[in-house]
């Protein structure tokens, strides 16, 4: 069953009742409707965990089995029960025994009492307690009658694992303001091209530091399961207007989805919100095991048994798919020593060390970062650079139209993708000047003009465009018009590591000499965004030196 135009029809309707209901927060909505979605699916999670656990040979006992001891004894009478008796069969706990029996005060006093109570213990069970001090917030009665009602029509046992993740995804793309340290909803096709130029296999690891709702391993997901499916697994889907190919992994062996299932995914987020909707969105596409933790990546140290008591890699990971926050700053005394970079208390800077170090031998990233990180002049900025250049190998930078993350921010982006290790001979430096979608306000108008799908191929032969562009170079003026071009590492070190795309772009010999007005406001802006962040580090500086 795809994600109609009715589904989405219908999640609208159910988030315009809420909002008319008095519940106009989207973040506590699509985190209260991912519940609502994961309590319904629950009896089919578990009867799949029992037929996963047979194909394994494996113990397991269904959620529903034994009794239940309820938490508030105004319950028994709503759940039939009298004479001064307790506890309910777990069985109950099914939707179809409470959701469709119960309405107004009984539904909600259930609801918030027993059915979180019931889940979290469940969730307590698993790789992480996602669970873990959830509550129910939509506790109007009436208005929660209704939204259980409209969740039940969806009938999302019907629908696959993947159009159960498409509807989520649907709900967080509703999440329209940036959250306290400037994390964001990533644009689920920029994800998409970054993953592909990272090219994750399977029996790999795949992390993200700062997981958010899960998009990029969400995305590592999909794009392994395309990779291993055969013709016939594979069928053209509408995401967000796009017409993109989706495999169903057909050519797994049952050894290769445990691996996928349990090994294969990791991350983390400070938010407690984030860690539920990255673990109901991963849940929900079939991936329950997934380790998402709520911690401070910049701000804690995990050892070597801490790591192996929460079944972490222990060495590092093979990729590394991440969109951390813009923008934030740091106490500097909290900062762990091993992502230090000079004085620096800028997550932007901090999270790439991070991930530098939380890298295997080799192992790959692709990270979002603003322009500032490119070409920034603090000691930091250049140091940080001069690190990835000379101790590792920066494969490519690819600069993204400004505007892609509207309407959460106006920042001027790229795409980092580095590997751990060596040293950087070249750069392939990559230049997209549309995204497949208007760059207005909104940017959610479909159009036809798309660079992405063609410069990530221009990456994947990136070896083959060296000899090319060693060739033509010097005298084909017509590779400069393709939105590609390379830089050596001695002109780099030649401009203090500079890695801004437009710093090396070629011009021909018929073309003004003159910069795109639109590439030096876009430096400009990210100057601007630079100045204030030093301005205001000198300002808690002297805050500090006057107490």
């Amino acid at each position: 069953m795809p994600l109609t135009p009715q589904l989405r029809q219908d999640i609208e309707v159910i988030r315009n009742y809420l909002f008319g209901g008095g519940y106009p927060d989207p973040v506590t909505n699509a985190e209260q409707l991912a519940f609502l979605f994961f309590f319904y699916l629950a009896d089919g999670l578990d009867t799949q965990a029992q037929a996963r656990a047979r194909l394994m040979k494996q113990p397991v006992e269904s959620i529903y089995v034994g009794d239940w001891k309820l938490r508030n004894p105004l319950n028994a009478p709503a759940m039939g029960l009298s004479g001064g008796q307790d506890s309910i069969s777990r069985d109950r706990f099914r939707w179809s025994q409470w959701a469709r029996a119960l309405t107004g005060e009984n539904l909600a006093r259930f609801l918030r009492d027993e059915v979180f109570a019931f889940h979290t213990e469940v969730a307590a069970r698993g790789a992480v307690n996602f669970m873990d001090g959830a509550r129910l917030v939509i506790d109007e009665p009436v208005v929660l009658t209704q939204v259980i009602g409209k969740v039940d029509g969806l009938r999302l046992d019907e629908a696959d694992a993947d159009t159960k993740g498409d509807l989520f995804e649907h709900v967080l793309k509703q999440i329209k303001t940036a959250g306290e340290l400037g994390q964001f909803r990533t644009p689920r096709h920029i994800i998409r091209a970054v993953v592909a130029m990272l090219d994750p296999k399977i029996g790999e690891t795949a992390y993200d530091p700062a997981a958010g709702t899960a998009g990029f391993l969400a995305a590592v997901f999909d794009y392994i399961k395309l990779a291993n499916s055969t013709p016939d697994g594979i069928e053209t889907v509408d995401i967000d207007g796009k017409r993109i190919p989706r495999g169903n992994g057909n050519a797994l062996s049952a050894a290769k989805w445990r691996v996928l299932q349990e090994q294969t995914f990791f991350g983390n987020d400070v938010d407690p919100k984030m860690v539920r909707l990255a673990t109901m969105n991963l849940t929900l596409r079939g991936l329950p095991n997934v380790r998402i933790r709520q911690r401070n990546a910049l701000t804690t140290t995990l050892d070597a048994e801490t790591k192996r008591e929460l079944g972490l890699p222990a060495d590092g990971h093979h990729v590394i798919a991440a969109n951390p926050p813009f923008s934030g700053r740091l106490d500097k005394d909290r900062i762990s020593e091993d992502v230090k970079v000079g004085t620096s208390t800028a997550t932007e800077i901090l999270f790439i060390k991070y991930m530098l170090g939380s890298l295997l031998p080799d192992g790959r990233c692709g990270v979002i970062v603003p322009e500032g990180v490119l070409f920034g002049s603090t000691g930091a900025h250049k140091e940080l650079r001069r690190q990835l250049i000379e101790n590792n190998r920066v494969e490519a930078v690819l600069s993204l139209p400004g505007g892609v993350f509207q309407p959460y921010s106006g920042v001027k982006t790229s795409a980092l993708l580095f590997r751990k290790g060596g040293s950087t001979e070249r750069v392939l430096f990559l230049h997209a000047d549309n995204d497949g979608y208007k760059l207005d306000a909104n940017h959610e108008t479909v159009i036809e003009a798309d660079d992405l799908p063609g410069l990530a191929e221009i990456y994947r032969q990136r070896e083959q465009r060296w000899a090319e562009w060693q060739e033509r170079q010097s005298g084909d003026e017509s590779i400069f018009l393709q939105g590609w071009w390379f830089a050596d590492a001695a002109a780099i070190r030649a401009n203090d590591f500079n890695l801004s795309a437009g710093r090396y772009r070629p011009m021909n010999q018929s073309a003004a000499v003159h910069r795109d007005p639109r590439e030096l406001l876009d430096e400009l802006a990210a100057i601007e965004v630079e100045i204030a962040e030093e301005v205001e580090a000198l300002r808690v500086a002297l805050a500090e030196q006057a107490a």
